[in-house]
């Protein structure tokens, strides 16, 4: 399954679209994503991040359920394992 999580926008570098690179704050760790694919992303704004791009913006509201969602998964991953 491929995923795409969202992580907040701490600094944008780069002149041309192409190659327009920010680093992206995943809940404490942090990655250099490509930002070619959302020229309008500025710094504190969310994005939904897959295989190191950055492929929508997305509202802080949005950014905070898909982190509900994943939260969930693993507490679901916890309990099947046995472990809960």
């Amino acid at each position: 399954m491929c995923l795409a999580v969202p992580g907040r926008v701490l600094d944008v570098a780069g002149d041309e679209p192409i190659l327009r690179v920010g680093r992206v704050d995943f809940g404490g760790i942090v990655k250099q994503i490509n930002l070619a694919f959302v020229p309008e992303a500025q710094v504190g704004d969310y994005v939904l991040v897959h295989v190191g791009f950055a492929i929508t913006v997305i509202d802080e509201a949005e950014a905070e359920r898909v982190f509900r969602h994943l939260e969930e998964i693993g507490e679901l991953v916890v309990e099947e394992d046995g472990a809960a």
